[in-house]
């Protein structure tokens, strides 16, 4: 969603760039115990991802026929992150990326 916002889509495939969207991203301080929650949600993705070698990232993360297992595993740690943001849990997308606004004004004034 924040990289749709800022960097936008060409024909219909995203755009990713490093300075509109991975260098401006805001993820607000959080505690080792919370940082070490998020490193085992991700090592479980991967974990999770090695149960089907035979399938390409395109086949494992096809909309209609992503592994349940491999589903669950992300929406854990998508949760997880989402819980280190003030307004969690979010009501919309657009509350969201509002707060993520919000977290990006804040880290871009200059003191």
């Amino acid at each position: 969603m924040w990289n749709n916002t800022l960097a936008g889509k060409m024909e219909t495939r995203l755009r990713y760039s490093s300075s509109l969207s991975y260098n401006t991203f805001p993820f607000p301080k959080i505690s080792a115990e919370k940082k070490k929650e998020i490193e085992e949600a991700a090592e479980n993705v991967l974990i999770t991802r090695e149960y089907y070698p035979e399938k390409t990232l395109a086949e494992l993360y096809d909309p209609d026929k992503m592994p349940q297992d491999l589903r669950e595993a992300h929406a854990k740690l998508d949760d997880i992150v989402e819980s280190c943001y003030p307004g969690y849990p979010f009501a919309s997308d657009e509350a969201r990326l509002e707060c993520l606004f919000k977290l990006y004004e804040k880290m871009t004034v200059k003191k």
